[in-house]
């Protein structure tokens, strides 16, 4: 079973047991339905052959750059039509953006290599670019691509052996530089690891630190939950983001952190109202 199996399992017994989820799971059901069994056909391929982790992780590089990764423009382009095609049979907005998009990659006017360079590297102006090219929300462009950058690299990523990057303590992604998506408290004690938004690589990171500024001024440091789920909302005063923590010692373990984020889009909510912007 892969990990996109993993994700469309949790997400469907989710909506067996809690009919509130009813809504959301139908689309990404479709979209994990879409990825199962195609990981290798993203035209994305990363070059690990030769990289010395030990090398990259010690002297604090992540493993992956842009020039690791190989790009077959028509593949790639494929790979999303296939995902715009999920997205208009199973969405409810969107449609006539997801069109434009649709023509701009068969008429050249997006070529998707140097975007997935631009996500990872964080460049926005080149994304804003692109997007104003093919007059669409530069949003629901960088959705489209993160979905087969994000395939990808996890693929890559589940070959590395276990324990590489328990040495790395730094904000972002050991593997491929990205910034954390959310964190996890596990064990006996409660030790927190942060998951890469990108590749969903998990690493250690200290408990009362923010993953984003790297403060660790507890006056900064706070956070909220609500209900009895095991997820709670870690916020940071100093940079005014959040990061979403699941506590695995409640409950939850089982359950990617991927569809963990999308079953717990209320805390996004509710950080949002109280003035926080999750870290990217």
């Amino acid at each position: 079973m892969t990990r996109t199996d993993d994700k469309l399992t949790a997400l469907r017994e989710a909506a067996e047991t809690s009919p509130e989820y009813a809504d959301i799971v139908p689309l990404f059901s479709a979209l994990y339905e879409y990825i199962s069994g195609r990981e290798h056909e993203t035209g994305i391929t990363v070059k690990l052959d030769g990289i010395d982790v030990h090398q990259r992780i010690g002297n604090k590089f992540p493993l992956v750059s842009v020039l690791d990764l190989e790009i077959d423009q028509k593949q790639s382009a494929k790979f999303i039509n296939g995902i715009i095609q999920v997205l208009s049979e199973a969405g409810r907005e969107g449609q006539e953006e997801l069109a434009w998009v649709y023509a701009a990659l068969g008429n050249g006017v997006l070529d998707p290599g140097p975007l997935f360079a631009a996500i990872l590297e964080r460049r926005r102006a080149l994304l804003d670019e692109a997007a104003t090219a093919a007059d669409v929300p530069p949003p629901l462009l960088e959705y489209l691509l993160e979905i087969p950058l994000r395939t990808a690299l996890e693929l890559a990523a589940s070959t590395v052996p276990a324990g590489s990057f328990d040495n790395w303590e730094e904000g972002h992604c050991p593997f491929c530089g990205s910034r954390a998506g959310m964190a996890e408290l596990a064990g006996e004690e409660g030790r927190r690891r942060l998951s890469c938004a990108t590749c969903s690589t998990s690493w250690p990171f200290k408990r009362l630190k923010c993953a984003y500024c790297a403060t660790e001024n507890v006056e900064d440091l706070s956070y909220f939950t609500a209900g009895d789920g095991p997820t709670r909302v870690d916020t940071c005063k100093a940079c005014s983001r959040y990061i979403k923590t699941r506590d695995s010692r409640l409950g939850g373990g089982d359950i990617p952190l991927e569809v963990e984020d999308l079953l717990t889009i209320h805390l996004d909510l509710l950080a949002s109202r109280e003035g926080f912007e999750r870290g990217k």
